[in-house]
């Protein structure tokens, strides 16, 4: 339900609107003058806000102004009886999204009040889209290798040297792609992604050098390929080495000559492009098995970033988890959680197999998952089974549980499975003293006394 603030120092055209505007199902606020409207914008969360131009205390377009200061994708949708063309453009430019006099014509009013409310949810909408895709995670660490990395990339980004990332699944290649972008002469155009290892290798050409239509059965349009796409910009080619052996022919000529040639084509077109590549293999050994062409190695690896692992940093360890935990909660629109020294510790005893990218996955499993402060325990009761090493801060180690996640059919089994071990964890610790353990895990006794009867646990079992 969008909730909509009415500021008019009129009482009558006060009580009109909020009568209209309930009756259509919209929960409304009114105050009569701008300062209280102003304090009311600043603590509380409008969706809409219907001003008044002409008031005693405030004017309108002062509200408008300070206002969007406060909450810049906040609508206003302006009111006067004294509505002129030059009053309308003047709210227009101050960010107004419409203006109306009174008094109101009920059905220009109700739909100037949906398109206002739809235009705000779009801005919302476009804003977390806007920051999901293109906003670049900043490079994390203060270990040797990573100080290396962030060096190499400022002085190679502004050139147009070609990279090729190498390093383990999760371990941030891609990261160190965009960055290296970001940070180029090259950083307002796009930067393009292929994924080869994801392409069949019957699409990949078609993939990358577009085609003509009819060029094959199912090529019912001519299509743009990624090279063209990306002309101006970067080309990163992730996973490279999976590549098959004649679209690594077809990317030597690209990289040599600077020009594509489209599949079932004939025209020669020329692409002004930056390529980035990365792989997780070690392409001299490929080289040796013939699956990769030496030549078309030596034009990528003119720069050579090699990303260690994460257990080859475990320094970095704490500081990635506080900005991973910094990022879920917000995500989530919770408060930060807070972590023990101990869990940061039982953190770096896990040997991470999947490198960043587990992590990430581990902070977000312990931010559903835990308590208020997250703790060692709570570490190792929801460690990744694919990390079986002992986790300890000094004492005696315990190993991870082993969780066989084929036998959940979706994620709500999963969560129910990890809650009952979870509530079985600290009963068992407090020696099932149901009060002690409510009070523990921060939930009402009656509340846990329903999920032990939920779950079936016993104790001794």
């Amino acid at each position: 339900m969008a909730k909509i603030l009415i500021i008019d120092d009129e009482r009558s055209i006060r009580n009109t609107l909020r009568e209209i505007l309930e009756y259509e199902d919209y929960e409304v606020e009114d105050v009569d003058n701008g300062v209280d409207g102003l304090q009311l914008i600043e603590k509380k969360d409008y969706d809409l806000v219907l001003c008044d131009i002409k008031m005693n205390r405030m004017d309108g377009m002062e509200v408008l102004t300070e206002g969007l200061a406060i909450k810049p994708d906040l609508p206003f949708i302006m009111i006067s009886g004294h509505g002129t063309v030059e009053t309308a453009v003047e709210a227009s430019k101050k960010g107004a999204f419409d203006f109306i006099s009174k008094p109101p014509d009920l059905n220009r009013l109700l739909i100037t009040v949906r398109n206002a409310l739809d235009r705000g949810s779009l801005v919302v909408e476009a804003k977390v889209l806007k920051r999901k895709v293109s906003k670049v995670r900043s490079i994390l660490g203060e270990s040797q290798a990573i100080l290396k990395i962030k060096e190499t990339i400022d002085r190679v980004a502004p050139t147009d040297a070609r990279v090729l990332v190498t390093g383990a699944n999760g371990s941030g290649k891609e990261l160190v792609a965009r960055w290296l972008h970001e940070k180029s002469n090259r950083s307002s155009a796009p930067i393009i992604e292929v994924n080869c290892a994801a392409i069949p290798s019957e699409l990949i050409e078609s993939e990358l050098f577009g085609h003509e239509k009819g060029s094959f059965t199912s090529a019912i349009k001519q299509r743009i390929g990624k090279f063209e796409s990306a002309n101006g910009g970067t080309l990163f080619l992730d996973e490279i080495g999976d590549m098959s052996q004649s679209a690594q022919a077809k990317v030597l000529r690209a990289l040599q000559e600077n020009k594509i040639t489209r599949v079932g084509g004939e025209k020669e077109i020329d692409v002004d492009v930056r390529v980035v590549a990365a792989t997780n293999k070690d392409l001299l050994k490929e080289i040796e098995a013939g699956n990769f062409r030496m030549d078309l190695y030596h034009r990528l690896s003119v720069i050579l970033i090699h990303v260690p692992p994460l257990i080859e940093r475990k320094d970095d360890i704490p500081l990635l988890t506080q900005s991973f935990l910094d990022e879920i909660c917000n995500e989530y629109g919770m408060p930060v959680k807070k972590i023990s020294d101990a869990a940061l510790e039982a953190l770096k005893a896990l040997p991470w197999t999947g490198n960043i990218r587990e992590l990430r996955n581990m902070v977000e499993r312990l931010i559903i998952l835990s308590d208020k402060v997250i703790t060692d325990n709570d570490v190792r009761a929801f460690a990744n089974p694919s990390a079986p090493a002992a986790v300890g801060t000094g004492s005696a180690a315990a190993p991870a549980p082993q969780t066989d996640f084929d036998q959940f059919n979706n994620f709500q089994e999963y969560k129910d499975f990890a809650e009952r071990e979870y509530i079985k964890f600290k009963l068992e610790k407090n020696n099932w003293n149901v009060s002690k353990t409510a009070d523990d895990i921060d939930i009402q006794r009656s509340h846990l006394y329903s999920k032990i009867e939920k779950f079936g646990l016993k104790r001794g079992e």
